[in-house]
């Protein structure tokens, strides 16, 4: 998995970007909860929406960063090249599972997957890994778990989100099929190159390394938990609970509405549940296919997509991905009563 030495000019700028966004949206929040909020009902229905949500999401967050900081600094580049040593029907499922024990939120994710298939494991195993481990890897999990412990549904989110992540993964993987990294993979000038920098150094440039990398991922991941909460906000408290009802009434509707919200919304998979469980006119196959959809296919995400892997793939991923989710998350509402 990719790792530089020193982070980068456009890693600093990044970061100066997100303390910028944070500190800005944080500003003017506070400003508003100062403009007395007891005499405006919006204000404070607003806040107690885009306050929860961050008090509890914002712990996960940092987990995840810990976590893929860690995986990234510490993990030998080559742990999840031994996939490749297993037998080809094998592969899928396991690059699959091999998600619950590399927490990455789905930003790493493609950078890894692509190193993996560069380095000899099946193309179709690197998606499947890819894909499956924002959605399968325990930090989510438990999330997911805290974000709805005490309602009736939670181990369908839980249960369902787990194993619908892991299907849609393996779904991906099964349609591309015997392709070849050529036919997968845009081609990029540095990847001969990449072994040569991949380097660990002393252990004190190694924590410096980390710490940067959390610091970095942190305030990356928060700038969308921080959109997140607050579109959420906005929607509980402005827009009418009729319309909301309505839209929430309809099966199908519905969930192509939670899944579209998703990749707009660009969320962490470490935080998402949060926002998912805050709607809770929409049924819990809706919710489902927010968690379960978002991690695989979001704004952020296809940009990242569009430059690693040919545009035909991308298509096929996103067709592939939506489908087993609305279909996956219709059967487990109605299995789920």
């Amino acid at each position: 998995m990719a790792r530089s030495a020193v982070p980068t000019h456009r890693d600093a700028a990044s970061s100066r970007t997100s303390v910028a966004v944070v500190v800005g949206l944080i500003g003017v929040a506070l400003l508003l909860r100062l403009a007395a909020p007891e005499r405006i009902a919006w204000v404070q229905t607003f806040f107690i929406v885009f306050g929860s949500l961050l008090i509890q999401a914002l712990p996960f967050v940092l987990i995840g960063a810990f976590a893929s900081a860690a995986i990234e600094v510490f993990v030998p580049p080559n742990a999840l090249e031994k996939l490749a040593q297993l037998p080809r029907t094998l592969q899928l499922p396991a690059a699959g599972l091999a998600g619950m024990a590399f927490p990455l939120c789905e930003c790493g994710s493609v950078p890894v997957a692509r190193r993996l298939a560069a380095k000899g494991l099946m193309p179709s195993a690197a998606v499947t890994f890819m894909l499956a481990a924002p959605v399968v890897n325990p930090v989510v999990i438990a999330s997911t778990f805290v974000a709805y412990r005490g309602r009736t549904s939670l181990w369908t989110m839980v249960g369902g989100r787990f194993l619908l992540g892991l299907l849609a993964a393996i779904a991906v993987g099964w349609v591309i099929g015997g392709r070849s990294k050529d036919e997968l993979l845009r081609p990029r000038a540095d990847d001969a190159a990449h072994d040569e920098h991949v380097a660990f150094g002393p252990p004190e440039a190694r924590w410096r390394q980390f710490f940067v990398h959390m610091g970095i991922d942190f305030l990356f991941m928060g700038r969308y938990l921080v959109l997140g909460a607050t579109v959420a906000g906005v929607v509980q408290t402005f827009l009418p609970q009729a319309i909301i009802g309505h839209v929430a009434g309809l099966p199908v509707v519905s969930i192509l509405v939670m899944m579209a919200l998703a990749a707009v919304l660009s969320l962490c998979s470490e935080s998402d549940a949060f926002i998912a469980a805050s709607f809770v006119q929409f049924t819990t196959s809706a919710q489902l296919a927010f968690l379960v959809f978002g991690p695989m296919v979001d704004l952020k995400l296809l940009a990242m997509y569009t430059g690693t892997f040919d545009r035909r793939f991308v298509r096929t991923l996103v067709l592939t991905a939506a489908a087993v989710t609305l279909v996956g998350a219709m059967w487990i509402g109605v299995v789920a009563g």
